[in-house]
């Protein structure tokens, strides 16, 4: 890292990450940060006039060393971490690397046992246990694992799981310790590592959309009961509006005739290119330029009123998907079959 990098501060460099990144990556990275940072990152962005490819590239290698530094880190703790960057890198960088790591990712992280675990080994464990350490172990576990581990619960469980894992917020450190001394002694020997937040419906909705149909229509119908506003929350952030790229055409034609222009025109301005795109191909000609007429006549607009009329078309995708009409790609056994 140059001593030029050095004198800068993390919004800064985030700016400048964020222009080396370019527009359509970096703004699905900061439509995901909380308002505050997002003014702060912007407002240095907009006032950097010029930056140079050697300050490019050591900001950006900085940012993907103390990412990797961090997934060494949740896999094997600190110690794993140092030894794996210092024979890649020698022991000084290593010891910066670490240092710039967030405290959170520091701290102590339970249940790595479980991370590690088969999940048939892990399901045994744990399936006797209380609705509210299953969700506890299963939101410190990567979304494919605690997908596997749900799909084989008893249904009713499945429910209850997922509410408690979408309504989670804190816990007491002297919980977490109690739940994995027991969990220690039926998977044996418990690796440290980082200690981060979890739970929550992003968490919920991370883990369903790993899972098979059946499960999921399972745990949204019984959260429904439960719930019917967090159940809506987690349904529409289980499929977002640039999430179209990942169906076919014929899905998305089957979209377009349930879906209103105007609401189409308004979603689209705020989209990145390859959406429109997709959209553009499966009109016809006219159509697509009529479209987009229509677009450049709105002129501006308010983000809020984009995102509303991306949501009212992720609603139809929604109940489109719920009735059979299209095809979500989903994890699990959800396969199909041509």
């Amino acid at each position: 890292m140059s001593k030029e990098s050095n004198k800068l501060t993390g919004v800064q460099k985030a700016a400048i990450l964020f222009i080396t990144l370019g527009p359509e990556a970096s703004s699905s990275i900061l439509k995901k940060l909380p308002e505050a940072e997002i003014q702060k990152i912007t407002y240095e962005i907009a006032n950097i006039t010029s930056v140079n490819s050697e300050q490019r590239e050591n900001i950006l290698n900085e940012f993907l060393e103390i990412n990797k530094a961090r997934d060494y880190i949740i896999e094997g703790g600190m110690d794993y971490a140092r030894q794996l960057l210092s024979k890649a890198l020698g022991s000084q960088r290593a010891t910066e690397i670490l240092d710039k790591v967030s405290e959170a990712t520091q701290q102590y992280r339970p249940f790595s046992i479980a991370r590690k675990a088969d999940a048939h080994q892990l399901l045994n464990a744990i399936t006797y246990e209380h609705p509210q350490t299953i969700a506890l172990i299963l939101c410190y576990l990567p979304a494919d694992k605690s997908a596997q581990v749900m799909a084989e619960l008893p249904e009713e469980t499945q429910s209850e799981v997922a509410l408690r894992i979408a309504t989670m917020k804190d816990t007491s450190p002297m919980v977490i310790k109690e739940i994995e001394k027991v969990l220690e002694g039926k998977l044996s020997s418990v690796v440290r590592t980082e200690m981060t937040s979890l739970g929550g419906v992003e968490t919920l909705v991370g883990i369903l959309n790993q899972v098979d149909r059946t499960t999921e229509k399972n745990i949204t119908e019984s959260l429904e009961r439960e719930d019917a506003e967090l159940a809506d929350r987690i349904k529409s952030s289980m499929f977002v509006f640039e999430d179209i790229l990942t169906l076919d055409d014929i899905s998305i034609q089957r979209i377009l005739r349930e879906t209103d222009v105007k609401d189409l025109a308004l979603a689209l301005k705020g989209c990145s290119e390859e959406v429109g795109d997709a959209i553009y191909r499966n009109q016809s000609k006219r159509a697509a330029a009529s479209l987009k007429e229509d677009m450049e006549f709105l002129g501006p607009v308010r983000l809020m009123d984009v995102e509303k009329a991306q949501q009212k078309i992720v609603s139809v995708i929604r109940r489109l998907d719920d009735a059979g009409e299209i095809i979500i790609s989903r994890g699990g056994e959800d396969a199909i079959i041509v």
